[in-house]
Protein backbone atom coordinates (compact mmCIF):
# COMPACT_ATOMS: atom_id res chain seq x y z
CA UNK A 1 0.00 0.00 0.00
CA UNK A 2 1.51 3.33 -1.05
CA UNK A 3 1.71 6.27 1.35
CA UNK A 4 -0.76 8.86 0.08
CA UNK A 5 -1.55 12.42 1.15
CA UNK A 6 -3.06 14.55 -1.63
CA UNK A 7 -3.31 18.35 -1.95
CA UNK A 8 -6.55 20.20 -1.25
CA UNK A 9 -7.18 23.46 -3.11
CA UNK A 10 -9.78 24.63 -0.57
CA UNK A 11 -7.26 24.33 2.26
CA UNK A 12 -4.60 26.03 0.15
CA UNK A 13 -6.82 29.12 -0.19
CA UNK A 14 -7.18 29.63 3.55
CA UNK A 15 -5.32 32.33 5.48
CA UNK A 16 -5.56 32.90 9.25
CA UNK A 17 -4.18 35.53 11.61
CA UNK A 18 -2.23 32.94 13.54
CA UNK A 19 1.52 33.50 13.79
CA UNK A 20 3.68 31.25 11.63
CA UNK A 21 5.95 28.91 13.56
CA UNK A 22 9.73 29.01 13.02
CA UNK A 23 11.47 25.68 13.56
CA UNK A 24 15.12 24.63 13.61
CA UNK A 25 15.98 21.85 11.18
CA UNK A 26 16.88 18.64 12.94
CA UNK A 27 19.22 16.49 10.91
CA UNK A 28 17.74 13.07 10.28
CA UNK A 29 19.38 10.11 12.02
CA UNK A 30 19.65 8.25 8.72
CA UNK A 31 23.41 8.29 8.17
CA UNK A 32 25.12 8.01 4.78
CA UNK A 33 21.99 6.86 2.97
CA UNK A 34 23.61 7.84 -0.30
CA UNK A 35 27.05 6.32 0.14
CA UNK A 36 28.19 5.30 -3.33
CA UNK A 37 25.05 6.76 -4.91
CA UNK A 38 24.48 9.74 -7.22
CA UNK A 39 21.72 12.31 -7.58
CA UNK A 40 20.48 14.66 -10.30
CA UNK A 41 18.03 17.56 -9.88
CA UNK A 42 16.25 19.19 -12.82
CA UNK A 43 14.98 22.64 -11.87
CA UNK A 44 12.13 24.45 -13.60
CA UNK A 45 10.78 27.91 -12.84
CA UNK A 46 11.74 30.83 -10.66
CA UNK A 47 14.53 31.69 -8.24
CA UNK A 48 12.49 30.28 -5.35
CA UNK A 49 12.68 26.88 -7.04
CA UNK A 50 16.41 27.30 -7.56
CA UNK A 51 16.80 28.05 -3.86
CA UNK A 52 14.72 24.95 -2.99
CA UNK A 53 16.95 22.89 -5.27
CA UNK A 54 20.01 24.06 -3.33
CA UNK A 55 18.33 22.80 -0.14
CA UNK A 56 17.44 19.44 -1.70
CA UNK A 57 21.02 19.09 -2.92
CA UNK A 58 22.28 19.99 0.55
CA UNK A 59 20.06 17.36 2.16
CA UNK A 60 21.28 14.71 -0.27
CA UNK A 61 24.95 15.59 0.08
CA UNK A 62 24.48 15.54 3.85
CA UNK A 63 23.65 11.86 3.34
CA UNK A 64 26.79 11.24 1.20
CA UNK A 65 25.09 11.39 -2.22
CA UNK A 66 27.25 12.90 -4.99
CA UNK A 67 26.00 15.06 -7.84
CA UNK A 68 25.92 13.92 -11.46
CA UNK A 69 24.62 15.34 -14.75
CA UNK A 70 24.29 11.94 -16.40
CA UNK A 71 20.82 10.36 -16.17
CA UNK A 72 22.10 6.85 -16.89
CA UNK A 73 24.22 6.81 -13.71
CA UNK A 74 21.64 8.50 -11.48
CA UNK A 75 20.24 6.74 -8.41
CA UNK A 76 17.91 9.58 -7.31
CA UNK A 77 16.41 11.99 -9.84
CA UNK A 78 14.28 14.94 -8.69
CA UNK A 79 12.27 17.18 -10.98
CA UNK A 80 11.65 20.46 -9.13
CA UNK A 81 8.63 21.89 -10.93
CA UNK A 82 6.97 25.19 -11.77
CA UNK A 83 3.20 25.73 -12.07
CA UNK A 84 3.08 29.34 -13.23
CA UNK A 85 2.21 28.52 -16.87
CA UNK A 86 0.75 25.58 -18.77
CA UNK A 87 3.83 25.27 -21.00
CA UNK A 88 6.03 24.71 -17.94
CA UNK A 89 3.79 21.86 -16.80
CA UNK A 90 3.69 20.28 -20.24
CA UNK A 91 7.49 20.20 -20.33
CA UNK A 92 7.56 18.35 -17.01
CA UNK A 93 5.01 15.76 -18.13
CA UNK A 94 7.01 15.30 -21.33
CA UNK A 95 10.16 14.71 -19.28
CA UNK A 96 8.34 12.25 -17.01
CA UNK A 97 7.30 10.27 -20.07
CA UNK A 98 10.88 10.22 -21.32
CA UNK A 99 12.20 8.99 -17.95
CA UNK A 100 10.09 5.84 -18.12
CA UNK A 101 12.62 4.21 -20.45
CA UNK A 102 15.47 4.96 -18.02
CA UNK A 103 13.49 3.39 -15.20
CA UNK A 104 13.06 0.21 -17.24
CA UNK A 105 16.83 -0.04 -17.69
CA UNK A 106 17.49 0.84 -14.04
CA UNK A 107 14.49 -0.23 -11.90
CA UNK A 108 16.29 0.93 -8.74
CA UNK A 109 16.39 4.55 -9.91
CA UNK A 110 14.13 6.65 -7.67
CA UNK A 111 12.22 9.41 -9.46
CA UNK A 112 10.73 12.25 -7.41
CA UNK A 113 8.52 15.16 -8.44
CA UNK A 114 8.76 18.24 -6.22
CA UNK A 115 7.86 21.93 -6.21
CA UNK A 116 4.72 23.79 -7.19
CA UNK A 117 3.08 21.34 -9.59
CA UNK A 118 2.38 18.69 -6.90
CA UNK A 119 0.42 21.33 -4.96
CA UNK A 120 -2.27 21.04 -7.69
CA UNK A 121 -4.88 18.33 -7.26
CA UNK A 122 -5.11 17.56 -10.99
CA UNK A 123 -1.35 17.12 -11.28
CA UNK A 124 -1.19 14.55 -8.48
CA UNK A 125 -4.11 12.61 -9.96
CA UNK A 126 -2.39 12.57 -13.36
CA UNK A 127 0.89 11.32 -11.89
CA UNK A 128 -0.94 8.64 -9.89
CA UNK A 129 -2.78 7.35 -12.94
CA UNK A 130 -0.35 7.84 -15.84
CA UNK A 131 3.18 7.98 -14.43
CA UNK A 132 3.42 4.96 -12.18
CA UNK A 133 7.23 4.95 -12.47
CA UNK A 134 7.33 8.11 -10.29
CA UNK A 135 8.23 7.03 -6.75
CA UNK A 136 7.92 10.22 -4.66
CA UNK A 137 5.67 13.28 -5.00
CA UNK A 138 6.01 16.12 -2.51
CA UNK A 139 5.30 19.84 -2.52
CA UNK A 140 6.71 23.16 -1.38
CA UNK A 141 5.91 22.83 2.32
CA UNK A 142 7.89 19.71 3.15
CA UNK A 143 11.23 19.98 1.34
CA UNK A 144 12.97 19.48 4.70
CA UNK A 145 11.47 15.97 5.00
CA UNK A 146 12.78 14.63 1.71
CA UNK A 147 15.42 12.34 3.21
CA UNK A 148 12.76 10.63 5.33
CA UNK A 149 10.64 10.12 2.21
CA UNK A 150 13.60 8.78 0.29
CA UNK A 151 14.49 6.36 3.06
CA UNK A 152 10.89 5.11 3.19
CA UNK A 153 10.78 4.41 -0.55
CA UNK A 154 14.21 2.74 -0.58
CA UNK A 155 13.34 0.45 2.34
CA UNK A 156 9.62 -0.22 1.79
CA UNK A 157 9.78 -0.29 -2.03
CA UNK A 158 6.47 1.64 -2.16
CA UNK A 159 5.36 4.93 -3.68
CA UNK A 160 4.99 7.99 -1.48
CA UNK A 161 2.78 10.98 -2.22
CA UNK A 162 2.98 13.58 0.55
CA UNK A 163 1.61 17.01 -0.35
CA UNK A 164 0.37 19.46 2.29
CA UNK A 165 -2.03 22.32 1.61
CA UNK A 166 -1.37 24.69 4.48
CA UNK A 167 -0.24 28.18 5.35
CA UNK A 168 3.31 26.96 5.91
CA UNK A 169 6.02 27.05 8.54
CA UNK A 170 9.58 28.34 8.39
CA UNK A 171 12.40 25.82 8.74
CA UNK A 172 15.79 27.37 9.57
CA UNK A 173 19.35 26.04 9.27
CA UNK A 174 18.62 23.67 6.42
CA UNK A 175 21.77 22.40 4.66
CA UNK A 176 22.38 23.99 1.25
CA UNK A 177 24.64 23.00 -1.62
CA UNK A 178 25.10 26.36 -3.31
CA UNK A 179 25.02 26.18 -7.09
CA UNK A 180 27.31 29.21 -7.48
CA UNK A 181 30.69 30.04 -5.98
CA UNK A 182 30.20 33.78 -5.46
CA UNK A 183 26.50 34.56 -6.05
CA UNK A 184 23.87 33.37 -3.56
CA UNK A 185 20.09 33.33 -3.15
CA UNK A 186 18.83 34.20 0.34
CA UNK A 187 15.14 33.69 1.07
CA UNK A 188 13.79 36.46 3.29
CA UNK A 189 10.17 35.31 3.14
CA UNK A 190 7.94 32.63 1.69
CA UNK A 191 4.47 32.48 0.21
CA UNK A 192 2.15 35.09 -1.23
CA UNK A 193 -1.09 36.75 -0.09
CA UNK A 194 -1.74 38.89 -3.18
CA UNK A 195 -4.13 36.51 -5.00
CA UNK A 196 -3.76 38.02 -8.46
CA UNK A 197 -6.59 36.39 -10.34
CA UNK A 198 -4.32 34.70 -12.91
CA UNK A 199 -1.75 33.31 -10.47
CA UNK A 200 -1.50 29.89 -8.82
CA UNK A 201 1.40 30.81 -6.48
CA UNK A 202 -0.68 31.74 -3.37
CA UNK A 203 -2.15 28.22 -3.54
CA UNK A 204 1.16 26.43 -4.15
CA UNK A 205 3.44 28.37 -1.77
CA UNK A 206 1.11 29.24 1.08
CA UNK A 207 0.69 32.29 3.29
CA UNK A 208 3.19 35.17 3.34
CA UNK A 209 5.64 34.49 6.14
CA UNK A 210 8.80 36.43 6.89
CA UNK A 211 11.99 34.97 8.28
CA UNK A 212 13.30 36.50 11.49
CA UNK A 213 15.94 39.13 10.71
CA UNK A 214 18.60 37.50 12.90
CA UNK A 215 18.56 34.32 10.80
CA UNK A 216 18.84 36.33 7.56
CA UNK A 217 21.68 38.53 8.81
CA UNK A 218 23.54 35.49 10.14
CA UNK A 219 23.19 33.70 6.79
CA UNK A 220 24.45 36.71 4.85
CA UNK A 221 27.41 37.19 7.21
CA UNK A 222 28.40 33.55 6.70
CA UNK A 223 28.17 33.92 2.93
CA UNK A 224 30.40 37.00 3.01
CA UNK A 225 32.96 35.10 5.11
CA UNK A 226 32.96 32.38 2.45
CA UNK A 227 33.77 34.93 -0.25
CA UNK A 228 30.36 35.49 -1.83
CA UNK A 229 30.21 38.76 -3.76
CA UNK A 230 26.52 39.07 -4.63
CA UNK A 231 23.47 38.31 -2.48
CA UNK A 232 19.99 38.26 -4.00
CA UNK A 233 17.14 38.49 -1.49
CA UNK A 234 14.18 36.34 -2.49
CA UNK A 235 10.45 36.51 -1.91
CA UNK A 236 7.26 36.41 -3.96
CA UNK A 237 6.80 40.00 -2.77
CA UNK A 238 9.89 41.17 -0.88
CA UNK A 239 8.32 44.58 -0.26
CA UNK A 240 5.82 43.03 2.13
CA UNK A 241 8.60 41.53 4.26
CA UNK A 242 7.89 42.08 7.96
CA UNK A 243 4.23 43.00 7.57
CA UNK A 244 3.30 39.71 9.21
CA UNK A 245 5.40 40.36 12.33
CA UNK A 246 3.23 40.93 15.38
CA UNK A 247 6.00 41.55 17.89
CA UNK A 248 8.34 44.02 16.16
CA UNK A 249 8.11 46.92 13.71
CA UNK A 250 10.67 45.88 11.13
CA UNK A 251 10.24 46.39 7.39
CA UNK A 252 11.99 45.47 4.15
CA UNK A 253 13.62 48.90 4.17
CA UNK A 254 15.01 48.16 7.66
CA UNK A 255 16.36 44.80 6.50
CA UNK A 256 17.94 46.31 3.38
CA UNK A 257 19.75 48.91 5.48
CA UNK A 258 20.99 46.38 8.04
CA UNK A 259 22.38 44.18 5.25
CA UNK A 260 23.87 47.14 3.38
CA UNK A 261 25.91 47.97 6.49
CA UNK A 262 27.60 44.55 6.27
CA UNK A 263 30.63 43.98 4.10
CA UNK A 264 28.54 42.77 1.13
CA UNK A 265 29.81 44.00 -2.25
CA UNK A 266 26.46 43.57 -3.99
CA UNK A 267 22.87 43.27 -2.77
CA UNK A 268 19.92 42.65 -5.09
CA UNK A 269 16.32 41.57 -4.53
CA UNK A 270 13.39 40.06 -6.38
CA UNK A 271 10.45 40.27 -6.78
CA UNK A 272 8.75 43.55 -5.90
CA UNK A 273 5.04 44.28 -5.93
CA UNK A 274 4.38 47.91 -6.90
CA UNK A 275 1.70 48.44 -4.24
CA UNK A 276 4.23 47.87 -1.42
CA UNK A 277 7.23 49.70 -2.89
CA UNK A 278 7.54 52.42 -0.23
CA UNK A 279 9.43 55.72 -0.23
CA UNK A 280 11.59 54.24 2.55
CA UNK A 281 12.75 51.45 0.24
CA UNK A 282 13.63 53.95 -2.49
CA UNK A 283 15.56 56.10 -0.01
CA UNK A 284 17.59 53.14 1.27
CA UNK A 285 18.49 51.98 -2.25
CA UNK A 286 19.66 55.49 -3.13
CA UNK A 287 21.66 55.77 0.10
CA UNK A 288 23.89 52.68 -0.22
CA UNK A 289 26.26 51.96 -3.10
CA UNK A 290 26.23 48.22 -2.47
CA UNK A 291 22.47 47.96 -3.14
CA UNK A 292 22.42 47.53 -6.90
CA UNK A 293 20.60 50.09 -9.07
CA UNK A 294 18.50 47.37 -10.67
CA UNK A 295 14.82 46.85 -9.86
CA UNK A 296 12.46 44.27 -11.31
CA UNK A 297 8.99 45.75 -10.90
CA UNK A 298 6.23 43.63 -12.51
CA UNK A 299 3.39 45.73 -13.92
CA UNK A 300 1.51 43.00 -15.89
CA UNK A 301 -0.69 45.49 -17.82
CA UNK A 302 -1.04 49.18 -18.60
CA UNK A 303 -4.84 49.11 -18.63
CA UNK A 304 -6.67 50.06 -15.44
CA UNK A 305 -9.58 47.87 -16.45
CA UNK A 306 -7.32 44.84 -16.88
CA UNK A 307 -5.31 45.63 -13.73
CA UNK A 308 -8.55 45.63 -11.74
CA UNK A 309 -9.58 42.27 -13.18
CA UNK A 310 -6.11 40.97 -12.35
CA UNK A 311 -6.54 42.19 -8.74
CA UNK A 312 -3.22 44.05 -8.90
CA UNK A 313 -4.36 46.79 -6.46
CA UNK A 314 -2.84 49.79 -8.29
CA UNK A 315 -3.61 51.87 -11.36
CA UNK A 316 -1.47 52.72 -14.36
CA UNK A 317 -1.13 56.26 -13.03
CA UNK A 318 -0.01 55.07 -9.58
CA UNK A 319 2.55 52.77 -11.15
CA UNK A 320 4.01 55.54 -13.32
CA UNK A 321 4.13 57.89 -10.31
CA UNK A 322 6.15 55.24 -8.46
CA UNK A 323 8.46 54.83 -11.44
CA UNK A 324 9.13 58.57 -11.57
CA UNK A 325 9.92 58.59 -7.84
CA UNK A 326 12.44 55.80 -8.42
CA UNK A 327 14.07 57.61 -11.35
CA UNK A 328 14.18 60.83 -9.37
CA UNK A 329 15.94 59.29 -6.34
CA UNK A 330 18.03 56.68 -8.22
CA UNK A 331 18.88 58.33 -11.58
CA UNK A 332 21.17 55.49 -12.77
CA UNK A 333 18.62 52.74 -12.06
CA UNK A 334 17.61 50.08 -14.59
CA UNK A 335 13.98 49.00 -14.42
CA UNK A 336 12.63 45.73 -15.80
CA UNK A 337 9.15 44.25 -15.59
CA UNK A 338 6.69 41.40 -16.33
CA UNK A 339 3.80 41.86 -18.75
CA UNK A 340 0.91 39.58 -19.71
CA UNK A 341 -0.89 40.10 -23.01
CA UNK A 342 -4.29 38.75 -24.08
CA UNK A 343 -5.65 38.56 -20.54
CA UNK A 344 -9.37 37.70 -20.76
CA UNK A 345 -11.35 40.75 -21.92
CA UNK A 346 -8.23 42.74 -22.94
CA UNK A 347 -9.35 45.00 -25.79
CA UNK A 348 -7.18 46.62 -28.44
CA UNK A 349 -7.42 49.87 -26.49
CA UNK A 350 -6.33 48.06 -23.31
CA UNK A 351 -3.33 46.70 -25.16
CA UNK A 352 -2.44 50.17 -26.45
CA UNK A 353 -2.49 51.39 -22.85
CA UNK A 354 0.14 48.75 -22.08
CA UNK A 355 2.32 49.89 -24.97
CA UNK A 356 1.95 53.46 -23.75
CA UNK A 357 3.04 52.49 -20.23
CA UNK A 358 6.09 50.61 -21.58
CA UNK A 359 7.22 53.74 -23.42
CA UNK A 360 6.64 56.03 -20.44
CA UNK A 361 8.26 53.71 -17.89
CA UNK A 362 11.45 53.40 -20.00
CA UNK A 363 11.97 49.75 -19.14
CA UNK A 364 15.33 48.20 -20.00
CA UNK A 365 13.93 44.70 -20.29
CA UNK A 366 10.81 42.67 -19.67
CA UNK A 367 9.54 39.12 -19.36
CA UNK A 368 6.50 39.00 -21.63
CA UNK A 369 3.87 36.28 -21.86
CA UNK A 370 0.58 35.39 -23.46
CA UNK A 371 -1.98 34.75 -20.70
CA UNK A 372 -2.05 31.11 -19.61
CA UNK A 373 -5.13 29.96 -17.64
CA UNK A 374 -4.35 28.06 -14.44
CA UNK A 375 -7.02 25.75 -13.12
CA UNK A 376 -8.29 26.83 -9.69
CA UNK A 377 -7.60 30.54 -10.20
CA UNK A 378 -10.47 33.03 -10.71
CA UNK A 379 -9.27 34.13 -14.16
CA UNK A 380 -9.49 30.56 -15.45
CA UNK A 381 -13.28 30.96 -15.47
CA UNK A 382 -13.23 34.34 -17.26
CA UNK A 383 -14.59 34.36 -20.80
CA UNK A 384 -11.77 34.91 -23.27
CA UNK A 385 -12.57 35.68 -26.91
CA UNK A 386 -9.04 36.69 -27.92
CA UNK A 387 -7.81 34.44 -30.71
CA UNK A 388 -4.40 32.79 -30.60
CA UNK A 389 -3.44 34.75 -33.71
CA UNK A 390 -4.35 38.06 -32.07
CA UNK A 391 -2.55 37.11 -28.84
CA UNK A 392 0.63 36.31 -30.78
CA UNK A 393 0.34 39.57 -32.72
CA UNK A 394 0.11 41.57 -29.48
CA UNK A 395 3.08 39.73 -28.02
CA UNK A 396 5.09 40.48 -31.16
CA UNK A 397 4.24 44.19 -31.00
CA UNK A 398 5.07 44.33 -27.31
CA UNK A 399 8.38 42.52 -27.74
CA UNK A 400 9.40 44.88 -30.51
CA UNK A 401 8.93 47.81 -28.14
CA UNK A 402 10.59 46.00 -25.23
CA UNK A 403 13.61 45.15 -27.36
CA UNK A 404 14.01 48.81 -28.22
CA UNK A 405 14.15 49.43 -24.47
CA UNK A 406 16.80 46.71 -24.05
CA UNK A 407 18.99 48.40 -26.65
CA UNK A 408 18.37 51.91 -25.31
CA UNK A 409 19.23 50.76 -21.80
CA UNK A 410 22.46 49.19 -23.01
CA UNK A 411 23.40 52.15 -25.21
CA UNK A 412 23.64 54.47 -22.22
CA UNK A 413 26.67 52.49 -21.02
CA UNK A 414 28.51 52.70 -24.35
CA UNK A 415 31.92 54.38 -23.93
CA UNK A 416 31.50 54.21 -20.15
CA UNK A 417 33.48 52.26 -17.56
CA UNK A 418 31.36 49.79 -15.58
CA UNK A 419 31.99 47.39 -12.71
CA UNK A 420 31.56 43.75 -13.70
CA UNK A 421 31.29 40.66 -11.51
CA UNK A 422 33.10 38.11 -13.68
CA UNK A 423 31.18 34.81 -13.90
CA UNK A 424 33.26 32.76 -16.30
CA UNK A 425 33.68 31.97 -20.01
CA UNK A 426 30.88 33.12 -22.31
CA UNK A 427 28.36 30.40 -23.17
CA UNK A 428 28.77 31.07 -26.89
CA UNK A 429 32.44 32.17 -27.05
CA UNK A 430 34.70 30.14 -24.74
CA UNK A 431 37.67 32.44 -25.43
CA UNK A 432 35.72 35.38 -23.96
CA UNK A 433 34.79 36.05 -20.33
CA UNK A 434 31.36 37.34 -19.30
CA UNK A 435 29.77 38.87 -16.25
CA UNK A 436 27.14 41.32 -15.06
CA UNK A 437 27.24 45.00 -14.20
CA UNK A 438 25.61 46.67 -11.23
CA UNK A 439 22.63 47.35 -13.52
CA UNK A 440 22.42 43.64 -14.42
CA UNK A 441 23.81 44.12 -17.93
CA UNK A 442 25.65 41.20 -19.53
CA UNK A 443 29.21 42.14 -20.55
CA UNK A 444 31.59 40.14 -22.76
CA UNK A 445 35.34 40.84 -22.78
CA UNK A 446 38.68 39.06 -23.14
CA UNK A 447 40.74 38.28 -20.07
CA UNK A 448 42.34 35.53 -17.99
CA UNK A 449 40.17 33.03 -16.10
CA UNK A 450 41.91 34.15 -12.90
CA UNK A 451 39.43 37.07 -12.93
CA UNK A 452 36.42 34.78 -12.37
CA UNK A 453 34.68 35.71 -9.13
CA UNK A 454 36.20 39.18 -9.00
CA UNK A 455 34.61 42.59 -9.55
CA UNK A 456 36.62 44.48 -12.16
CA UNK A 457 36.30 47.63 -14.27
CA UNK A 458 35.49 47.17 -17.96
CA UNK A 459 35.35 49.89 -20.61
CA UNK A 460 32.32 49.37 -22.89
CA UNK A 461 33.21 49.69 -26.58
CA UNK A 462 29.91 48.58 -28.11
CA UNK A 463 26.37 48.16 -26.88
CA UNK A 464 24.15 45.51 -28.47
CA UNK A 465 20.52 44.68 -27.76
CA UNK A 466 21.25 41.78 -25.40
CA UNK A 467 24.80 42.47 -24.23
CA UNK A 468 27.76 44.84 -23.99
CA UNK A 469 31.23 44.27 -25.48
CA UNK A 470 34.19 45.79 -23.67
CA UNK A 471 37.83 45.65 -22.72
CA UNK A 472 39.36 45.44 -19.25
CA UNK A 473 40.28 48.94 -18.15
CA UNK A 474 44.05 49.53 -18.15
CA UNK A 475 44.63 46.14 -19.78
Amino acid sequence: MEKLHKPDLKLARKRSKEHIETKEYQKTEIINLGLGKKYLIQTHGCQANEADTEVLAGLLEDQAFTKTDIIEETDVLIINTCAIRENAENKVFGELGRLKSYKKVNPNMIIAVAGCMPQEEAVVERILNKYKHVDIVFGTHNVSQFIEYLHYVMVEKKRLIEVFSKEGDIIENLPQARDHRFKAWVNIMYGCDEFCTYCIVPYTRGKERSRQKDYIIKEVKNLVKRGYKEITLLGQNVNSYGLDFDNIDYSFANLLEDLAKLDVPRIKFTTSHPKDFSDDIIDIISKYDNIMPFIHLPVQSGSNSVLKKMNRKYTKEEYLTLVEKIYDKIPNVSLTTDIIVAFPSETEDDFKETLDLVEKARFEGAYTFIYSPRKGTPAASYENNISEEEAKSRLYQLNKLVNEGYLRGNKRFEHQTVKVLVEGPSKTRPDVLSGYTENNKLVNFKGPESLVGKIIEVYIEEAKTWSLDGIIKNS
